[in-house]
């Protein structure tokens, strides 16, 4: 597959795309962009939460490897778009953007409050 960063600086890619992806490589970090109670009704397995509103304040502390693959989802693809443009904006080389979990046809999971 051949992809381009758009001029904001991240990949834009499918689900199915990023699910290819995630099932050949290894190393990478799947980011969900979306708040605690979202999370916890349904998330991709292993995925790490940081909501957009923290990114700028906590990405350092949460991604330190600023060249690592990070696979970034919400909702419905909005705020992953906006999550991707800060972390490029912050350095970040290799953000890949596949929108929302409404589109993820793949397995998640839920976390017992």
């Amino acid at each position: 597959m051949d992809f381009t960063k758009n001029t904001d600086g991240y990949y834009r890619i499918s689900a199915e795309a990023a699910h290819e992806m995630m099932v050949s490589e290894s190393g990478y970090i799947i980011l969900d962009v979306r708040e605690q109670w979202e999370y916890n009704e349904a998330h991709i397995p292993d995925a790490v939460l940081l909501p957009v509103t923290q990114i700028i304040e906590k990405a350092v502390e949460t991604l330190p490897d600023k060249d690592q693959k990070i696979f970034v989802y919400c909702r419905s693809g909005n705020r992953s778009l906006n999550a991707s443009a800060d972390l490029a904006a912050l350095g970040y080389t290799n953000v890949w953007e596949f929108g929302g979990i409404i589109d993820w046809p793949y397995d998640t999971i839920t976390e017992n409050e």
